[in-house]
């Protein structure tokens, strides 16, 4: 197949592209020349602002909504396929987490892709194409380098351990749960879709749940608690756990 892989720099981009070997693959960031499109048989759309404090609503637009857009315009247009990814931020403060749970998106960033979600199924609504949305929760792994402080906690607890030998975590950490996903797990779930052929949007997680505070104390004992950071009180999720029933039902695992 001929696949076009967008923010093929990033995290989740670098290794997926190894895994599609088989396959022709062109690669997109943005900044460049606008893909070409005709000719495709898939495109997998990962390019994004990925990160969940910027504040720059026309940047975060611009790049998650509008280009999301006139990319799957293309491919419409074009008879391409399209798996994209989302994310659990779009469920905000909630408490249920399947893919028809109310939204609560509360950064610009979570806005973006909630607008996608909703907007995307309306554009392809005959059907055109195979549309897939992924609902990523918190995926870590290999590359996240790049990613800075919207690295997870994993990488960011492994780097501070090596550095200093301790590590630094939120006031209240032993309450804030998350559903982490090994990197490479998230990508043979979406590979897996990919077979299917069917559209819809999927939570791709692990269905389990951890503390940041037990995470850290993989790492060590020498933890340093900091005061919860004001600029994040209204938007940071203190539980997220993905309903991966759907994901389960479809691959029939």
């Amino acid at each position: 197949m001929k696949i076009l892989v967008t923010g093929y720099k990033g995290f989740i981009a670098q290794n997926l592209i190894p895994q599609l070997s088989d396959h022709e693959v062109s690669v997109f960031e943005w900044g460049e020349d606008e893909p070409v499109i005709e000719g495709l048989d898939w495109v997998i759309h990962l390019g994004a602002e990925s990160s969940t404090t910027e504040t720059n609503v026309e940047k975060v637009m611009t790049k998650n909504y509008d280009f999301s857009m006139w990319l799957l315009s293309k491919c419409i247009d074009h008879g391409v396929n399209m798996q994209y990814a989302s994310s659990a931020s779009v469920y905000g403060k909630g408490i249920e987490f399947s893919e028809e749970s109310p939204k609560d998106p509360r950064t610009p960033y979570a806005w973006s892709k909630y607008l996608f979600d909703r907007e995307a199924f309306q554009l392809n609504h005959a059907g055109d194409i195979v549309l897939q949305g992924m609902r990523y929760f918190n995926v870590y792994g290999p590359h996240e380098d790049r990613k800075g402080s919207q690295a997870s906690v994993y990488h960011q607890f492994q780097q501070q351990f090596s550095e200093t030998g301790r590590v630094k975590v939120f006031e209240g950490s032993e309450n804030f749960y998350r559903d982490f996903i090994y990197v490479n797990d998230a990508i043979s779930m979406q590979m897996a879709l990919m077979e299917t052929g069917q559209s819809g949007v999927w939570n791709i997680g692990s269905g389990k749940i951890a503390s940041i505070m037990d995470v850290a104390k993989l790492f060590t004992n020498n933890i340093d608690v900091i005061p919860f950071p004001k600029n994040l009180e209204h938007s940071y999720q203190e539980h997220t756990c993905a309903d991966i029933t759907k994901l389960k039902q479809t691959l029939g695992i």
